[in-house]
């Protein structure tokens, strides 16, 4: 077993023991949901990059869901990967049912297709299982949030500028 993957295994065990882990169950070989999902979500609006953001491209992952939400609410574009990148990107701006649409459910179903280059990304939320005080991320091993990022700044839409956030429990 790798350092990282003790990392992951050490961060999942410590949710399911302190009874923070939300579902989906079981949290192993996900990025994990948490109690204070939310709350961690909240935060970003403190952010003055966020404030003045116009797009955001989010993960699918559910502790990112309350993100979502609160990008819509804020009347942002949310460009979110689909799970497992399976139909690409799609973006979603202005839904009458900002909780609806921040679900895997609800942008499947009311996001549009777009691809890397039609949007310059403001904010590029990452979904992780651990982060270092230095701000790198440890995501659950597949990769996929380093090829979301690696297809928008390949064609320029994410930037040295862009802000790079992720919420995880402060464990």
């Amino acid at each position: 077993m790798s350092s990282k993957d003790d990392i992951r295994m050490r961060v999942w065990r410590e949710l399911l023991k302190k009874g923070v882990a939300l579902p989906p169950f079981p949290i192993y070989g996900r990025i994990p949901n948490f109690k204070g999902a939310e709350e961690a979500a909240l935060r970003l609006r403190a952010v003055e990059e966020y404030s003045k953001a116009e797009v955001v491209l989010c993960n699918p992952d559910s502790p990112q869901r309350p993100v979502r939400e609160i990008v819509l609410r804020d009347g942002k574009v949310l460009v979110v990967a689909t799970p497992r990148l399976s139909r690409g990107f799609v973006a979603i701006e202005g839904p009458k049912d900002p909780a609806y649409a921040s679900t895997i459910r609800g942008f499947m179903e009311l996001g549009r297709p777009v691809k890397p280059g039609d949007y310059e990304i403001d904010v590029f939320v990452a979904g992780s299982v651990a982060v270092d005080l230095e701000g790198y991320r440890l995501g659950k091993g597949t990769g996929y949030s380093d090829i979301e990022f690696k297809l928008w700044s390949s064609v320029g839409s994410i930037t040295d500028e862009t802000l790079r956030v992720t919420t995880v429990h402060d464990l």
